[in-house]
């Protein structure tokens, strides 16, 4: 059980001081979870005047009244005022408790406790003072434990995903981070993650954003937050003192919410301000929360039926046509943490331009730039990658991500379909993508003719594959090391032209005779016939696979 400030009703009859007593339960023992705020003892008729709420009250009864009349009102009041629970010593006033007093808090559903045997009152309130401060000094404790851990994660280079993840996994509920006007940033599960394998525990983020929207019909105002949810406002958006950056919403999905949530997400909202006091961490922010949807969806965890509505939520609407899934793949340690949000900001501007409905995410541990965009058929899908590729490609150079040396960015275009196929088109141009790594540049690739390099990539790390790639063409490798001209790029041309030799010859600028004279040389290093079928393709193979092989 996480601490709070105070104890249960149930804990505080445990309580050796209330034990003594010998407490028997009259009324209302489904709601001994109650929490107890505080302790009163008191024997006047208008105590309740003098409570303010989540108190356990202790007295002899002096104060209930003789009449029923009187003791169903003192019942009601105490309820009314909502304290925790009413504890009646019997002996005094009463040798057993009145049917009014009782039927009324039965019919209120406030706990009452008699006590059989007397018990210093004193006694019993030093023993629950002393639980309740103590559990207050551990709730402090356990919300300063989740901000010293969010403060390290930051600290080790983590931004806003890894401290939500950590607030999520404190609170066992999902935490939403979203703009002023209620627009969603991102969201993360108890997991720890944007929207983790779930759906076997805890409820998925985006789902629970998105039902909470529907529940509430409208799409334009902020969402209210439902009773028994957490919501912090986290400073900072202009220039009042009371400006208001983002807000952090806490959502009692999977389990209640008590006040040391509370307090661990007020905690929580200073380090985010200060987290996005940087230049457009919120545009970055809300790129990595889609980017952690497309991500999902991609691996399977989100289906079909729940993706057009999470995707609404994260203001993707594509219409009733089809979906085309493209990835760009940079090398992600040539992005300083500091520099994506620049390039999120100079892409979306880039696509902004490309007039067709776009999810565009961001994944910088992978170095990937996923997106969706919305087709009306699939005839546009050629002309459209080309835009979308442009467009990723400006937004690169725009951003200066690029470094001197370092591999070109590579745009991979899936299949279009419908949400169905989404996902695992954008699975598979996400791993043609980081096949494509060391491939002659183009401006986009098709991730159906990257098949070959993808199962030769996925075979990278196999002694076979390297010894498949010395047998065929080792000796050509060795000549090169030595000898001049190189014959590898004279039998890498010749078979990108399918054996055609003015056109091998035209790309190489050979003359005709020479060429025939280096294709003879490599035919005789290798002890093959380059106009055999099955030679060709085993060299063409050997040819792919040694760009992912050391």
């Amino acid at each position: 059980m996480e601490p709070q400030a105070g104890i249960t009703v149930r804990r505080a009859l445990e309580l050796p001081a209330l034990r003594r007593g010998l407490p028997e339960v009259v009324a209302a023992e489904d709601r001994l979870d109650e929490t107890v705020r505080w302790v009163h003892a008191g024997e006047v008729p208008d105590i309740a005047s003098l409570l303010k709420g989540g108190e356990l009250l202790l007295t002899t009864g002096l104060g209930v009244g003789a009449r029923p009349a009187d003791q169903r009102a003192f019942v009601t009041r105490l309820a009314d005022r909502g304290i925790a629970a009413l504890v009646v010593e019997l002996g005094g006033r009463f040798s057993a408790l009145p049917a009014p007093l009782v039927d009324t808090a039965r019919t209120r559903g406030l706990p009452l406790v008699q006590l059989h045997r007397r018990v210093p009152f004193v006694t019993v309130t030093e023993e629950i003072h002393t639980e309740i401060v103590n559990g207050h000094y551990a709730m402090l404790r356990s919300a300063e434990d989740v901000h010293r851990r969010c403060t390290d994660a930051l600290l080790r280079g983590g931004g806003a995903p890894e401290v939500l993840g950590l607030l999520a996994g404190f609170t066992g509920n999902p935490v939403f981070l979203e703009t002023p006007d209620g627009l969603l940033m991102y969201a993360a599960g108890p997991s720890g993650s944007g929207h983790g394998d779930l759906r076997a525990g805890p409820a998925d983020p985006l789902q629970v954003w998105h039902g909470l929207r529907r529940r509430q019909g409208r799409d334009a105002e902020p969402p209210e937050t439902p009773a028994g949810g957490v919501s912090v406002d986290i400073p900072g958006g202009g220039a009042g003192p009371g400006s208001v950056r983002a807000r952090l919403v806490i959502l009692p999905v999977d389990g209640r919410l008590g006040q040391v949530h509370r307090i661990a997400a007020e905690r929580t909202a200073g380090l985010l301000a200060v987290v996005l006091m940087q230049a457009r961490q919120e545009e970055e922010l809300a790129a990595r929360g889609r980017g952690d949807f497309l991500t999902d969806l991609a691996e399977g965890r989100i289906g079909a039926e729940d993706a057009p509505g999470q995707a609404r939520v994260l203001g993707f609407r594509p219409g009733d046509g089809l979906l085309l899934p493209v990835v760009m793949r940079l090398p992600a340690e040539l992005i300083p943490p500091g520099e994506w949000a620049v390039l999120v900001r100079a892409v979306q501007e880039e696509l902004a331009t490309v007039g067709l409905p776009a999810l565009l995410g961001v994944r910088p541990v992978e170095g990937r730039v996923p997106l969706l965009l919305g087709l009306r058929s699939d005839s546009e899908r050629s002309a459209a990658a080309d835009r979308v590729a442009a467009a990723l490609r400006a937004g690169v150079e725009r951003a200066g991500v690029e470094r001197a040396g370092g591999p070109p960015p590579a745009v991979v275009v899936g299949v279009t379909g419908d949400w169905t196929g989404a996902g695992p088109g954008l699975r598979h141009a996400a791993e043609a993508a980081t096949a494509a790594q060391g491939l002659p540049q183009h401006p986009w690739y098709d991730a159906r003719r990257l098949d070959i390099d993808l199962l030769l990539w996925r075979l990278r790390e196999h002694p076979d594959l390297a010894a498949f790639v010395d047998r065929a063409i080792g000796p050509l490798i060795a000549h090169d090391r030595t000898a001049k001209p190189p014959l590898l790029p004279t039998l890498e041309a010749y078979l990108a032209h399918a054996g055609r030799k003015a056109e091998t010859a035209r790309e190489l600028h050979l003359n005709r005779q020479t060429l025939y004279d280096r294709l003879a040389r490599i035919s005789q290093l290798l002890a093959t016939d380059l106009d055999d079928p099955q030679a060709v393709l085993g060299l063409s193979l050997a040819l792919r696979a040694r760009r992912h092989t050391p």
